[in-house]
């Protein structure tokens, strides 16, 4: 099958109902570094406590319709789809324990041309069941590798998506060093995502691995937890808005170092990198805060 742009455009996703609880949070928080340092009281508000406080970048697991784009229906080559940008952007403070509704829909769907691919941009919000209050929007683009070339059949398509800009070339203002969990991706999955890429070895060399690599989103949310940690002072309601494009896997076990440059008050640019590899495996990061 080929993508039939109408069809995905008005694909039928159901609402997700999602209860979760104090423990969730924290296994997040877990997941994503928080606790690594046992000393430091700033943290600890994450993982434990009677003022327990959420990690701003768990929306991205909130509600997620599941893996839609295997169905045949949809056109799409599954296997040679690739998470490339995410953004999250917080209206209100996550509820340490609540019911939310996750209510997805396909944004928009660029023709990359034939032999290319094209990019799908799924949007959903994340809304508090008990009020109906929008509490974040998340932002996810795929690149479907092969699929492009559907607009030459007959198919329209939306206007390209702006290209994100370039991290500064300057020395960054900020780096932040935060270690990943020898264990990080076994944490991590326990969020959702069971595929064994991150967790088998036998997989993970199937796909030309070394080893498991670790969540994607898992590594977008060690960015965001070094934001708050480094310019944030883990004050939870600062953060309003984290963007990133995945450029490389990282480890478990590895170090990753989020360079920071201040573009005003308000707006950051970083990117993350793999300390012992050298390697960048997040690039073009935007985060909006507030002041202090």
């Amino acid at each position: 099958m080929a993508i039939d742009y109408q069809k995905l455009k008005n694909w039928p996703f159901d609402d997700v109902h999602q209860t979760y609880t104090e423990r969730d949070s924290a296994l997040y928080a877990l997941s994503v570094g928080f606790g690594v340092d046992p000393l430091d009281t700033r943290a600890l508000k994450f993982t434990y406590g009677p003022e327990m406080t959420v990690a701003p970048t768990m929306a991205a697991v909130l509600g997620f319709p599941g893996q839609w784009m295997r169905n045949p229906e949809s056109g799409i080559d599954y296997v040679k789809v690739v998470h490339g940008e995410q953004r999250v952007t917080l209206m209100r403070p996550l509820p340490a324990a609540a019911t939310i509704i996750g209510r997805t829909r396909v944004q928009s769907i660029v023709d990359k041309g034939e032999g290319k691919g094209a990019q799908v941009l799924m949007s959903r919000d994340v809304i508090d069941a008990s009020n109906g209050e929008v509490l974040a929007r998340v932002e996810q683009l795929n690149f479907c590798r092969g699929d492009g070339g559907f607009t030459a059949r007959g198919q329209p398509h939306d206007a390209p998506l702006p290209a994100p800009s370039a991290v500064p070339e300057t020395q960054a203002d900020i780096d932040c060093d935060l270690p990943v969990r020898a264990e990080g991706a076994l944490l991590y999955r326990l969020n959702g995502d069971v595929n064994p890429l991150h967790v088998d070895p036998a997989t993970a060399r199937a796909a030309g691995f070394e080893r498991p690599v670790l969540h994607g989103l898992a590594t977008y949310g060690v960015a965001g937890h070094a934001i708050l940690r480094a310019v944030c002072s883990y004050e939870a309601t600062r953060l309003r808005m984290l963007y990133a494009r995945f450029s490389s896997p990282a480890f478990p076990g590895e170090t990753i170092r989020v360079e920071i440059w201040r573009q005003s008050g308000t707006a950051l640019r970083f990117r993350a990198r793999s300390v012992e590899r050298d390697v960048v495996v997040l690039n073009n990061g935007e985060a909006e805060i507030t002041e202090a």
